[in-house]
């Protein structure tokens, strides 16, 4: 990947540093106190109640749905110390929780990345930047005995820290009430890879927990694979327990490492199929996604695995060019694997009409990388909470990609019992042709603004034959095209 590609990705797996050893936990802070909702944008939507938890949709595997019939749309905006603080002091400053969940309301986003964190301090430098970050809590205890490299008491690899579950629970339940979904992040792959002297600030490296566990690892990397029978056991412990600490929450999913080396694929088909089988003994079930193992890894590993979600790479044409789901994975187009921060509102509309659920890689408020509340990004963040206003509304449980069916090439079309409704996107604006000849009666139009998801009314049509529409103004528009009446 070229700089751009790898300092996005380099963010994307934030995080690390000094734990602020083990801190007890406390009473939530006021930055995790649930908060009145505050009003929805004008023209917003308010997001469905969630039903239950997510399953994928039975007759449309493009999306997900929590009652078996409607399709669930994902779309957000996700940040790194989502969940583990992170900064130049120890401790960290502590991330305002609930500050975030009232800036994913007014974007009208629905879905967050639960970043995880296991390192205990790290370098920005392989993200094109040269801070040092602080990172707390981390999930295993330090009670000692014994100093850990970073000067602090080891960690205890049969404990864990009370405040990073506090924590977990807190805001994966303050999101629920919110109507947002959640992935919960196991583990992270990148910094192990990027980030100098990784393995020196990892729980699991001999001179850093009290079972000297680790000692026969010749790279750090060897971690997320199935070389070390005890390393595994405590992973699968740890992951066991996190399902113990939310698997009963219906806004859950789960990831299981951010962009992991390609070595880690049986491994993370291994804890994918853990995850399943532990969950089968819950009331509760939820979906496991696997993202882009970065560097060098495949599409191909993450669609031929046992997840029921991917995030791709570039690969494919995910960046400018989606390809249309075929309904064999539930796919999360996340700028995160194709730029790392990066991405437009043509993206999103694209990643939309292609039948993905676009996600936002957020440099939020710039304190581990890129600068507070970009400018640049608004387009993107306002089209996702368009294009998820939009969906509350269509029948899209119904619809399918169908490029062929509009001359734009970009078009989500289906029967919704009382005929046939289509969604037309026109990247340049202008003019588009659409084959309405499986329409058999009057269609009302609606073109839409892309970063408001609604827009003036057209003149009705008539189906059964193919029609021209032109773009009432300027730039890319989107056609709402639904049987009359």
């Amino acid at each position: 990947m070229n700089r751009r590609d790898f300092f996005a990705q380099a963010g994307v797996s934030m995080g690390g540093a000094a734990l602020a050893a083990s801190r007890p936990a406390s009473p939530a802070p006021a930055g995790e106190r649930p908060a009145p909702r505050k009003p929805a944008p004008e023209g917003a939507k308010k997001r469905p109640a969630i039903a239950g938890p997510l399953k994928v949709h039975p007759t449309n595997g493009r999306y997900f749905s929590d009652d078996g019939r409607r399709a669930v749309y994902l779309t957000g905006s996700h940040t790194w110390p989502s969940l583990v603080d992170m900064g130049p002091t120890d401790p960290p400053p502590r991330f305002d929780f609930a500050a975030y969940l009232d800036f994913l309301d007014r974007y009208d986003h629905n879905f967050i990345r639960l970043w995880t964190w296991e390192l205990s301090q790290w370098n920005t430098q392989a993200n094109g930047e040269n801070a040092r970050h602080v990172v707390w809590p981390l999930a295993f205890a330090r009670t000692g005995p014994g100093t850990a490299l970073d000067g602090k008491p080891k960690f205890d690899l049969a404990k864990y820290d009370p405040e990073y579950f506090g924590r977990l629970r807190r805001r994966v339940t303050a999101a629920r009430d919110r109507g947002i979904y959640v992935s919960v992040m196991l583990f992270e792959g990148w910094g192990m890879q990027f980030v100098a002297d990784a393995w020196k600030a990892h729980p699991f490296h001999p001179a850093n927990n009290t079972s000297g566990l680790g000692g026969k690892v010749a790279k750090g990397v060897d971690v997320y694979t199935l070389a070390h029978p005890s390393i595994t056991h405590v992973q699968e412990a740890y992951v066991r327990h996190v399902v113990d600490t939310v698997g009963d929450l219906d806004n859950v999913l789960y990831e299981i490492s951010n962009e992991n080396h390609p070595s880690s694929t049986e491994w993370q088909y291994h804890v994918i199929r853990l995850l399943h089988a532990y969950e089968r003994t819950k009331p509760k079930q939820h979906p496991v996604g696997m993202t882009y193992q970065y560097k060098g890894g495949t599409n191909r590993a993450l669609f031929d695995g046992p997840a029921d979600w991917v995030s791709p790479n570039p690969d494919g044409g995910y960046r400018d060019d989606p390809p249309a789901a075929d309904g064999r994975k539930v796919i999360l187009n996340d700028t995160d694997h194709l730029w790392g921060i990066g991405g437009n509102r043509v993206w999103a509309w694209k990643s939309f009409l292609r039948g993905t659920n676009p996600l936002f890689m957020d440099p939020y408020d710039g304190a581990v990388l890129g600068k507070k509340l970009d400018p640049r990004w608004e387009p993107v963040r306002k089209s996702l909470g368009a294009t998820l206003r939009l969906a509350t509304r269509l029948n899209l449980a119904s619809m399918t990609p169908e490029p062929s069916l509009a001359s734009s090439a970009y078009c989500l079309a289906g029967n919704t019992g009382r005929g046939m409704e289509y969604l037309v996107y026109l990247p340049k604006g202008g003019e588009v042709s659409v084959d309405l000849a499986p329409a058999r009666r009057s269609m009302t139009v609606r073109w839409i603004r892309p970063e408001e998801g609604d827009g003036p009314a057209g003149a009705n049509v008539d189906g059964g034959a193919r029609r021209t529409f032109v773009a009432p103004f300027a730039g890319d528009a989107a056609l709402w095209i639904k049987p009359a009446g």
